[in-house]
């Protein structure tokens, strides 16, 4: 297997058939990146108090009065409590009107005995809830009612679609590995589309949240294997500009119709067709998308791998050779030489250990960051649909700039540098967000693009600091990790029943916690990639970011290392 991209060379890097390939694979990712932040809309919780029923004769003095005001930064009604029914009925019947510091827009000509309605016992919203519909038409939240006593139903549904991707993880991997790229790549987006409609007709909330589940798992599955299947066919530069620019671009185009589509469509179970449209349309790539020959080779079925191999070779006019690849048992001879190591190989030595520990950290802060994030921003005023397609639009330049910090700069300067912006972005919008909501959203866009940089470099960093042995291992477990911190984001929103300036303050901490753990992690730009662990960069105490090893003089093996380094984001892009 070593000798594979020798063995396949005479395709060329660019040809029809890589050129087919590319552009099917790239459509194949859209549904991945449109599902993504499903959750934000179709659960979103829109302004509600409690509803006063028509056939309540109160007197329109006492239908504004009736729902508690409170301070919270700022005068708003109670969305869980009003005043009891039956005493406003009685004084409404008797002709007593509400005190007027309390009410607004309250006739001066209204006549007759008062009373102070903050001094009248409260009930809960014995009647259900009015919701506002200034941006939602209807949403899981207001039709299942998860407010109030079932608010924590709403953070538990999300948890559930990101737990489905930290089990997709888990298993997509292994289900790939044994019955190929092509039949898990549209079982996965099969599987996103189906649980899309059904989640359209969910009867309850037990089942919708089930249905969120498999909905994440065919997210997460579904992206994993085209990003796996297009850094398999594809080699050379074609390969990193698929696997580090097109695909994410892609996938962030998605995410940018989303809101466009919420928009327009503003019911829940509408919107939930809508989203399953992307994945049925791909249902038919079945037919032009080809499985990997890597993975055909890799499961001894040389003779499929050959005749796939001759085909692309007709398409990019070229002439193949008459044998494209050893017998079955030379390559299982050399695959015998590789060294198998597994997971809990990561923490065997104090080195690797510390190593391993710093980085879940890491990842885990890094990915609570940038979903936090996310969710954070239905706290902010102004239009829903607005601000999330700009936090979406801002990892436009966040992808490029953290391609050209990957290429140009250390990693821990870059790392460092980029999150810090973030998190002093986001520490200062507790000063501006009650009286300065345009500044406030810039900060948010800057906080996003300096975490969003940030995590770029570290996709790379993180390969670099890995030995070949068991770097797909390491990032596997990075990878869990960050969905980790990604199910727990939801319930960074219910900080603010304490404050509402706490969950940009978790956030902002947590970017500044990961820019110190990277401060003790040891540089790697320009360096040799390590082979094996004892190769490992050993770890270090304190050492200013700028205060960098030189790079060793080219002696001809960091060269060629060199220039092979972009090649390891696709490794480790996951």
């Amino acid at each position: 297997m070593q000798d594979y991209e020798e063995s396949v060379a005479f395709l060329g890097t660019w040809g029809s058939f890589q050129t087919r390939v590319f552009l099917l694979l790239t459509v194949t990712t859209f549904p991945c990146g449109y599902n993504l932040l499903s959750v934000i809309f179709l659960l979103a919780t829109p302004p509600h108090h409690c509803r006063i029923p028509a056939h309540s004769n109160l007197s329109q003095d006492w239908i504004q009065a009736s729902i508690p005001a409170q301070v919270e930064g700022q005068l708003e009604r109670s969305s869980c409590s009003r005043y009891e029914l039956d005493m406003m009925q009685n004084l409404s019947a008797i002709g007593t009107r509400p005190s007027l510091e309390l009410v607004h827009n309250l006739s001066a000509l209204v006549s007759g005995p008062e009373i102070v309605v903050s001094s009248l016992k409260q009930e809960g919203c014995e009647d259900g809830w009015t919701y506002s519909a200034e941006y939602f038409e209807s949403t899981v939240v207001t039709e299942f009612n998860l407010v109030c006593s079932d608010q924590w139903k709403q953070p538990l549904t999300s948890l559930a679609y990101f737990l489905g991707g930290l089990f997709g993880c888990f298993v997509s991997g292994q289900i790939s590995d044994r019955f190929g790229r092509k039949p898990v790549l549209f079982g996965a987006v099969a599987m996103l589309s189906i649980f899309c409609v059904a989640l359209a007709f969910a009867p309850s909330w037990p089942v919708l949240t089930v249905l969120f589940f498999m909905m994440g798992i065919g997210q997460i599955t579904s992206y994993i294997v085209v990003f796996v299947l297009g850094s398999e066919i594809l080699i050379g530069s074609a390969r990193v500009f698929f696997s580090n620019l097109c695909l994410p671009l892609v996938y962030v185009f998605g995410m940018m119709l989303l809101p466009g589509t919420a928009y327009f469509v503003r019911n829940w179970r509408h919107l939930s067709l809508v989203m399953a449209v992307p994945g049925l349309a791909c249902i038919p790539l079945w037919w032009l998308v080809p499985e990997s020959p890597r993975w055909l080779v890799s499961r001894g079925r040389l003779q499929e791998a050959e005749l796939l191999l001759r085909s692309a070779a007709r398409q990019n006019r070229v002439e193949a050779p008459h044998v494209i690849f050893l017998s079955a048992s030379a390559e299982k001879a050399t695959s015998q030489k590789v060294e198998s190591l597994s997971f809990l190989d990561l923490l065997r030595t104090a080195n690797i250990r510390k190593l391993t520990l710093m980085l879940w950290l890491v990842w885990f802060s890094s990915s609570i960051s940038y979903f936090g994030l996310s969710f954070n921003m239905s706290s902010l005023s102004g239009n829903p649909f607005l601000n999330y397609f700009l936090v979406t639009v801002v990892e436009i330049p966040g992808f490029a700039a953290s391609w050209l910090a990957a290429r140009s700069f250390p990693r821990r300067l870059s790392f460092i540098s980029f999150n810090l912006l973030g998190a002093t972005a986001l520490l200062l919008i507790q000063i501006t967000q009650n009286s300065y909501p345009a500044i406030t959203l810039s900060l948010v866009l800057l906080g996003k693009f300096g975490i969003l940089v940030g995590t770029g470099v570290l996709y790379m960093f993180t390969g670099e600091l890995f030995p070949t042995v068991i770097r797909n291992t390491a990032m596997s477990s990075c990878a869990m990790f960050s969905r980790v911190g990604s199910s727990v984001s939801p319930y960074l929103l219910q900080l603010a029943v304490f404050s509402q300036f706490l969950p940009w303050i978790v956030v902002g901490s947590l970017t500044l916690l990961s820019v110190l753990v990277c401060v003790f992690l040891p540089e790697t730009f320009k360096k040799p990639l390590p082979d094996t662990i004892q190769q490992m960069v050993l770890t270090q105490r304190f050492r200013w970011p700028w205060a960098s090893t030189p790079p060793p003089k080219d002696d001809g093996k960091s060269a060629k290392d060199q220039t092979t380094a972009p090649e390891i984001i696709c490794s480790v892009r996951l």
